[in-house]
């Protein structure tokens, strides 16, 4: 396989928390990316708060579009735990999923935010060997 060719998919969705809702933003999120961690098919998920802000940015690893469709069928209760406490302010796909995963993600957000889809050019995935929480 080719740098050019890989399958793999990184997001990066960013969120407003709404006002009053930070500590409930970090239960749900906490939950949610346990659950990922136990069950889901994501190669990496990072989540950061900028509490000043109001803003939460998480990342999210996949092999391929399969472990996408595979994600958003485990996890949508969770979603939609995490979703009472924020919005969707960007979201941003890096790489080339395939016409599914673009169709879902541009029918989940629809008009609630800016999302955007950047090919990917080249590199490569280096991650250390045991286990970081």
């Amino acid at each position: 396989m080719t740098t050019h060719d890989s399958t793999t998919l990184l997001f990066r969705n960013t969120m407003r928390i709404t006002e009053g809702h930070l500590e409930g933003f970090r239960d749900a999120i906490s939950k949610a990316v346990a659950f990922a961690e136990q069950h889901g098919p994501q190669l990496m998920v990072e989540t950061f708060v900028d509490e000043e802000r109001m803003l939460a940015h998480s990342f999210q690893l996949y092999q391929d579009s399969d472990a996408v469709r595979l994600h958003w069928k485990l996890a949508d209760p969770y979603i939609q735990e995490v979703m009472k406490h924020c919005q969707v302010e960007r979201f941003e796909v890096f790489g080339t999923p395939d016409a599914d995963v673009v169709a879902g993600v541009r029918s989940a957000l629809s008009e609630q935010c800016t999302w955007t889809f950047s090919p990917r050019i080249a590199g490569f995935v280096r991650f250390a060997t045991g286990h970081h929480a």
